[in-house]
């Protein structure tokens, strides 16, 4: 009896990690760049109760009987599908058409990677200027620099223009975009993106099951990303289906939920046996 009791409380461990991630999905569903996460789950051991044996007269009795001590969260994994584009008024609003992530370099001067590409240009000091994300962290090139621009008194930031490849522009004299420089803005890929570390702020950290960042630049084997100028991308959470996801997992808790209160009433009848 007191097996029932501790197996429904695995699965109504379970199903609470599940409805933490369906509720974490459901709040970041207007985050740009943010990509959505499925639960899943694997049984835990199993305990014999009879083994395979034979019969007295040598005939074999090849059925088991085995009961199941519950479930637990085995992982958490990482959807990566496109999300929607959409449209924004800033110039340094980025989107990515494809697999690649936008190198962004953190406070600990190690390189992060993130599909939100909601960037600014912040004034830095030398007379210089740098495209960073909101939060101030420098976005790296193709090269893994920093991109910084000089002599920032003569340029209009609001005019910079980006090619699909990332490459920087700035119209001359006549108003004919030019390059400036060989500033291009980096876009790498990873073989696995499901074990990317996720470190809070859209962001991505490289770790052995997700292999080292892929430079799309430097790799001709890979499909290229399309940058697309004034455009940010969505998140990926479909509503409908999060809230069907919701209600399955509110009703699984409440069914293990059940289990527990019939295996206490079954407890207590025996208790009662005595009287």
């Amino acid at each position: 009896m007191v097996r029932s009791l501790w197996t429904a409380a695995t699965g109504m461990n379970a199903q609470q990690v599940n409805v933490d991630t369906i509720a974490n999905n459901l709040a970041n569903v207007n985050t740009v760049g943010y990509k959505a996460q499925v639960g899943q789950f694997k049984s835990l051991l199993y305990q014999t109760l009879q083994t395979v044996t034979t019969t007295a007269n040598g005939n074999p009795k090849p059925v088991t009987s085995q009961v199941g001590l519950g479930v637990r969260n085995s992982s958490i994994n990482q959807i990566f599908t496109q999300g929607s584009l959409i449209d924004s008024d800033s110039p340094t609003s980025f989107a990515i058409e494809g697999d690649g992530f936008f190198g962004i370099r953190n406070s600990n001067n190690e390189i992060n990677y993130t599909r939100n590409g909601d960037f600014t240009w912040a004034l830095m000091g030398n007379n210089t200027i740098a495209l960073t994300t909101t939060d101030g962290l420098p976005v790296v090139d193709t090269q893994g620099r920093n991109i910084v621009l000089t002599n920032q008194q003569a340029i209009e930031t609001s005019k910079i223009t980006i090619d699909a490849q990332g490459a920087l522009y700035y119209p001359d004299e006549n108003n004919v975009p030019q390059p400036l420089g060989d500033i291009v803005i980096g876009t790498y890929q990873f073989r696995n993106p499901a074990g990317l570390e996720r470190t809070g702020d859209c962001l991505w950290a490289v770790t052995a099951a997700s292999g080292q960042a892929i430079n799309e630049a430097t790799t001709p084997t890979v499909n290229k990303s399309k940058i697309i100028q004034g455009y940010l991308e969505g998140s990926n959470v479909q509503v409908a289906d999060e809230m069907v996801n919701l209600i399955v997992a509110q009703r699984a808790y409440e069914m293990n939920s059940k289990a527990i209160t019939t295996s206490d009433e079954m407890m207590q009848q025996a208790n009662n046996l005595k009287r």
